[in-house]
């Protein structure tokens, strides 16, 4: 990452957590609820113009090559001044049952 731990404690203002922490875990999702404001900090805004549509917050992280711990310290800002909302992630759909997919196997070895 360009600028090393440095760069991390300034875009953080030397907080390695949030004083009032938002539960977020990494596949939380992050939407934006407005645009950029001027004279915000770089990363705030980068992270409001990338979430008009949901992203997580391992995505975040890989786009803007900051650490998952770093973008949690700048989600709760965001959060907390009402800039961005998260929502739980989608749930993973249930297995369909076994009977089934066995009785599909035979259908299709029968064609």
């Amino acid at each position: 990452m360009e600028g090393g731990p440095e760069r991390l404690y300034v875009v953080t203002a030397g907080r390695d957590r949030a004083a009032e922490p938002v539960p977020l875990d990494l596949v939380t999702l992050i939407v934006s609820r407005g645009k950029p404001a001027r004279g915000m900090q770089p990363e705030h805004a980068a992270i409001l113009r990338m979430c008009t549509r949901p992203l997580s917050l391992v995505e975040i992280s890989a786009y803007t090559g900051l650490p998952a711990s770093t973008v949690s310290v700048l989600l709760t800002d965001l959060v907390d001044g009402g800039q961005v909302e998260t929502r739980a992630p989608v749930p993973a759909a249930e297995l369909p049952d076994p009977k089934l997919l066995e009785a599909v196997m035979d259908g299709l070895r029968k064609l």
